[in-house]
């Protein structure tokens, strides 16, 4: 009787999955009926309290330029933006006028080539859902290319499972919602499955930097570059200083067993010590998922374990169709590329400000990075230009799509003084206006248009 797993292997190996893919896959469908959770408790680690801060590294100019002349820039740029109403790549979207995250990536890249004369590659990790799209935008700049590399290289994909028997859903209605991406943790079984990871080596690059395509804050930094370099360390994570609205992402801890850092996510903490785990002084930095990897010992690492690293598994539920809540519920295994700390003997981290961390998860920051309380600078870095950033809360009710957002954003306002703005109910911003100091919209229980040139209180 064939099972489950080898009705999966076989969809796999029919589709032109690779078989490191196929290797990775079968670990973690094995681990399915025994995974328990894999809660990280309290008493076997210890905070980590003071790593080396970026502003206070001493880097000898020569060096950063040399570490860069060794850097790939990495971006992952899988996502749809389907939780903002996208149904094509995130890094599409429009952030700075006319310029997409695509166009400011590019550009951060092409200005540091330019200022340290270095290849500095920029590769980004596409999905079957994202690449024909970026590909398309990124064909208008032929200066991208470097040497014989590839400008991208395709995440892999695996079926969905039944909820009952794991087996490969079926669903003939649109068979690709039959496949999922396995997370970003797969960039490292991509790296050796495409080949890419052989071909870097072959090339003389010695280092790889990582993070999402909708970080505009993790661009080309030599001086970064310099200290991964000197540090000896095969993986780096960059980690941010922790506030009070930073509770629930994950954070990196020393485990006590062996003295190896860890990263510890609300999936892997038990429910009664999440008081632990949300405590900004206990535990003061978040992983901020920019991270720095020294390709010879990733190589290393993937032949000891067989392409397999064993990153804790992430059971995913949803429904076969995302779009459809009463679809066939089915299982998506995931894996997070910030949890291999813990696979690098000798990973280290390092403090960076909050500048090299926005994400543009939800339209609340959408509005933020569009505002002019950012600027672009020479470098095509995304730089703050007032010292505290505002909160947004904008009504998920009528801003949380794209498309509303976009109908009632007609002008986005200034926000440059602002502290705050909170928005209850439908209201357009139908001609410019200034925020100053905390702003509250509430719900008028119609449409309303804000009539005012400033709004808040000094």
């Amino acid at each position: 009787m064939t099972t489950g797993l080898e009705r999966a292997r076989q969809k796999m190996a029919d589709a032109g999955a690779t078989d490191a893919a196929i290797d990775v896959f079968t670990h973690y469908h094995q681990q399915l009926d025994s995974a328990d959770g894999g809660f990280i408790r309290e008493d076997d680690i210890e905070p980590l309290t003071d790593p080396p801060r970026l502003g206070a590294v001493d880097v000898d100019p020569d060096v950063a330029r040399d570490a860069l002349a060794k850097t790939v820039m990495i971006k992952l740029n899988g996502g749809l933006g389907t939780s903002m109403g996208l149904d094509g790549p995130k890094t599409l979207l429009p952030v700075r006028g006319r310029k997409t995250f695509l166009d400011i990536l590019v550009s951060q890249v092409l200005h540091a080539r330019e200022r340290y004369d270095a290849r500095l590659p920029l590769l980004f990790m596409n999905s079957f859902r994202t690449r024909e799209a970026t590909l398309e935008h990124l064909s208008a700049y032929d200066e991208l290319p470097v040497g014989n590399l590839p400008i991208d290289f395709l995440q892999g994909f695996e079926p969905k499972l039944t909820v009952d028997g794991h087996e490969p859903v079926e669903w003939p209605a649109d068979p690709d919602l039959e496949w999922c991406p396995p997370g970003h943790g797969d960039v490292y079984t991509a790296l050796v499955g495409t080949g890419l990871l052989d071909q870097l080596l072959h090339e003389g690059f010695r280092h790889v930097s990582i993070a999402n395509g909708d970080n505009l804050g993790a661009g080309p930094n030599a001086t970064l570059a310099g200290w991964f370099a000197q540090s000896g360390a095969p993986y780096a994570a960059e980690i941010c200083p922790r506030t009070p609205n930073d509770r629930k992402g994950g954070h990196l801890a020393i485990r006590k067993a062996d003295g190896q850092l860890i990263l510890r996510d609300t999936a892997q903490t038990a429910p009664e010590e999440m008081e632990f785990f949300t405590d900004e002084d206990r535990h003061p930095y978040f992983h901020a998922n920019n991270l720095w990897i020294d390709l010879p010992a990733l190589k290393r690492l993937m032949v000891e374990r067989r392409n397999v690293l064993g990153l804790p598994l992430i059971r995913n539920m949803k429904t076969v169709d995302p779009s459809d809540p009463s679809s066939t519920p089915v299982i998506q295994m995931e894996t997070a590329m910030g949890a291999a700390v813990e696979v690098f003997p000798g990973a280290q981290a390092i403090a960076v400000e909050r500048d090299r961390f926005l994400p543009v998860k939800t339209t609340n920051e959408l509005m933020l990075v569009r505002s002019d309380a950012f600027a672009l600078d020479g470098d095509a870095r995304l730089v703050a230009t007032t010292e505290r950033l505002p909160g947004i809360d904008l009504d998920k009710r009528f801003y949380g799509l794209l498309p509303d957002f976009d109908a009632r954003v007609e002008y986005v306002p200034s926000l440059r003084e602002a502290q705050s703005l909170t928005v209850q109910g439908d209201w357009t911003f139908a001609d410019p206006v200034t925020v100053v100091g905390d702003a509250h919209l509430t719900d008028e229980g119609e449409p309303r248009t804000v009539d005012v040139e400033v709004l808040g209180t000094r």
